[in-house]
């Protein structure tokens, strides 16, 4: 509820406030250039990873997110839309099977401090590439090019890549970068659930109920369960077992609107669906949690 209540705070300070969108939008941009990678980086740097132990989860992670994408592909033959509405279809796709790292990070710190940040960061590291090829595939065929380079730039990718690197390195990071980046990374939790809340919108949700119900269901049904099943297919157990759990049932990502923005896609409706799923995984989240604590 604290990670939760943070949100709703970022909701109403984005209404009773004059910052303007500008603001959130320059707050949005330091904390996915600059604090989240410091608190990637960081708390996989100092973790001494067990990637025997971690490809169990990793293999639960990806195939949850290919349930995601089987299902959320579905939507088209499901709801008959007519051709000036498919580019909703393509926008809402994504929202289906992508996860806010935003909450992922501040639930996974809660639970289990720095260990549960590098567990939830190293699968955030695999499946990004993922959920981004397939997102950009349904707004757009051809765009592969601009795609590769995004993921190359990608900073959670990159930070994750140097925290792996620097952990199996075996060396140590010095005191004073270290508290810098844990300074930095501890800034980061609050204001990214801030954030969450500023991008929220309530209005003309009822034109996309029916697709938007839908999404919602996979994202915070299915993928829960199937995050369980595959988990004991797979053999998972200790803070893995916990992270994929929540992986799994996080709300989806704001990030899927900026995509659909940038891309010519229906933002609207997918900050619709982004909405719901945020409002609708404070309920559903406690619950697949103590499934997986």
């Amino acid at each position: 509820m604290p990670d939760f209540s943070l949100i709703a705070i970022g909701f109403l300070l984005n209404r009773v406030t004059d910052w303007g969108r500008g603001f959130w939008a320059g707050l949005e941009k330091l904390i996915y250039f600059v604090l989240f990678p410091a608190l990637l980086f960081s708390a996989i740097a100092r973790a001494k990873i067990d990637f025997l132990a971690a490809a169990p989860a990793l293999k639960t992670a990806v195939g949850c997110v290919l349930v995601g994408i089987a299902l959320a592909w579905c939507a088209q033959w499901l709801f008959r839309e007519d051709a000036p509405e498919k580019r909703t279809f393509a926008s809402t796709f994504q929202t289906a099977f992508r996860f806010n790292s935003y909450v992922a990070l501040a639930v996974a710190g809660r639970l289990h401090g720095e260990a549960g940040i590098a567990a939830m960061g190293v699968i955030i590291g695999v499946v990004v590439p993922l959920c981004n090829i397939a997102s950009v595939w349904a707004l757009a065929r051809g765009a592969e090019h601009s795609l590769w380079k995004e993921l190359i730039q990608n900073p959670l990718i990159l930070a994750t890549i140097g925290g792996v690197l620097f952990s199996v390195s075996g060396l140590q990071l010095p005191e004073l970068i270290g508290l810098t980046l844990s300074r930095l990374g501890a800034a980061s939790l609050a204001c990214g659930l801030l954030c969450v809340g500023a991008a929220l919108t309530f209005s003309a949700i009822g034109k996309n109920a029916p697709l938007i119900a839908y999404v919602t269901t996979i994202k915070l049904i299915v993928l829960p369960l199937s995050a369980i099943g595959l988990a004991h297919v797979f053999s998972v157990t200790g803070v893995f077992y916990t992270m994929v759990v929540v992986f799994a049932s996080l709300p989806t990502a704001t990030s899927a609107y900026v995509l659909a923005v940038r891309m010519g896609g229906d933002g609207v409706a997918v900050a619709q669906a982004v909405t719901v799923s945020t409002v609708v995984a404070m309920a559903t989240m406690p619950i697949w949690l103590a499934f997986g604590v």
